[in-house]
């Protein structure tokens, strides 16, 4: 590795720390799993779904795609009222990769494209996120991955040098966004990988075999 030494990581929380998905509630309430994605496809999608990750308040969300689609409408609710039922877990690999980080005193923050109304529930839930000296929550500032705003708000917040500082993402276009900004960033595939090149960056020790 290269003699640049890392003085931060930050990681995204959802597919890389927290496993969310949305067919974990709806696979509840769908006996098809094809009417399921369709639904998924077309009403409740991935990019309506990121217009609340941006800021825009949850009712007013449900109610503009219920009027839009009223046979939908309860399906449509219990993407709010049951947003918990996405939510299997931490991911247990990633979590002990963010202890073992903690234990050698590595500065960590997060950045997270998450709604500023679920997010204090997911704090609540995941208590590893008190590793975190500072987490930027896309809702909460109106700004969303990848713009290169929230990253150079990240960075200028919590006083992070692009260069030295590692960047952890499960999706590709983030984790350009981030390398764009002089970050040195990590496309998350698995807890494994991720283990090993962060190894190979000197931020962990070599795993036991």
């Amino acid at each position: 590795m290269s003699a640049v030494r890392f003085d931060a990581v930050v990681f995204d929380l959802g597919g890389v720390l927290v496993d969310w998905n949305p067919r974990y509630l709806y696979r509840q309430l769908f006996d098809d799993e094809a009417a399921m994605e369709r639904f998924l496809a077309e009403v409740c999608t991935p990019h309506w779904n990121e217009r609340q990750d941006a800021g825009r308040p949850w009712g007013e969300a449900i109610a503009e795609l219920s009027a839009a689609h009223p046979r939908h409408a309860a399906l449509i609710a219990a993407y709010r009222e049951r947003w918990d039922d996405m939510l299997r877990g931490p991911i247990p690999g990633s979590v002990a990769i963010l202890d073992e980080l903690r234990a050698r005193s590595v500065p960590l923050y997060a950045l997270t494209n998450w709604s500023q109304e679920t997010f204090p529930l997911a704090r609540r839930i995941f208590r590893f996120m008190d590793a975190f000296r500072g987490i930027v929550v896309s809702g909460e500032e109106r700004l969303i991955k990848p713009d290169p705003a929230i990253f150079q708000l990240l960075m200028s917040r919590h006083g992070l040098d692009a260069a030295r500082t590692v960047y952890i993402d499960d999706v590709l276009r983030n984790v350009e966004a981030a390398a764009r900004q002089g970050m040195h960033a990590l496309h998350f595939r698995d807890p494994a990988a991720l283990r090993d090149e962060l190894c190979r960056a000197g931020l962990l020790g070599v795993a036991h075999g």
